[in-house]
């Protein structure tokens, strides 16, 4: 299921809603219109709205009659708007996805500028993914990445294992880069703490 996130930049179009509400249909036909709206964070009114929609349109077919025994089942043009609609959105968002990479890398490459190579990532979340991605396009490599999240540690992210902070006393970089746009200067202080200044602290906002 594809589900709305919080965004200050993307606001859901109807094409959007339309996918959400495609989806949680295929996905769980016997469900009622009030769970459909939970899973794709619109009003059961709305909700109501798009499957009078789509079965005018010749999407959907609706079979019993009453909200308990109601179902909802995709027709063969339902099942093709659903495919085309999610390859058209999955296509948007790898151009954001690399639109994001491209702007992280042309800020990787300032740590170049001061004769950095070797980064530790702080934050093994999201932008982490987009910043190791990145560096692929720079010099820098990736050494470590650690995160204060228990829950994170011992796992793997692509090909290194996520450590706790407190490992910072022995890894060999030239620099960590905090990835998470949160809490920044409590991170920082945080590294100073545990490695002192013999590393160098880098805020990817600052970048």
């Amino acid at each position: 299921m594809i589900e709305p996130f919080n965004s200050k930049f993307l606001t859901p179009a109807k094409t959007f809603r339309r996918l959400s509400v495609l989806l949680a249909i295929h996905d769980s036909p016997h469900t009622s219109q009030h769970k459909i709206g939970q899973s794709t964070h619109l009003s059961s009114s709305m909700v109501n709205n798009y499957i009078k929609e789509f079965q005018t349109e010749g999407i959907i077919n609706v079979e019993g009659k009453t909200n308990r025994t109601q179902s909802y089942h995709l027709t063969t043009s339902g099942q093709k708007e659903l495919i085309t609609s999610l390859l058209s959105y999955s296509a948007e968002i790898i151009q954001l996805y690399s639109a994001a990479k491209r702007e992280v890398g042309e800020r990787l490459h300032a740590l170049e500028s001061e004769g950095i190579r070797t980064v530790c990532l702080f934050g093994a979340a999201e932008t982490a993914e987009v910043v190791y991605a990145a560096t692929k396009g720079t010099n820098l490599q990736v050494v470590a990445l650690v995160d204060s999240d228990p829950g994170k540690q011992g796992k793997a992210f692509n090909g290194l294992m996520i450590q706790a902070p407190e490992s910072l006393r022995d890894v060999t970089a030239d620099a960590v880069v905090i990835t998470s746009f949160a809490r920044q200067e409590e991170i920082h202080r945080h590294i100073q703490e545990i490695a002192g200044q013999k590393i160098k602290v880098k805020k990817l906002s600052d970048l």
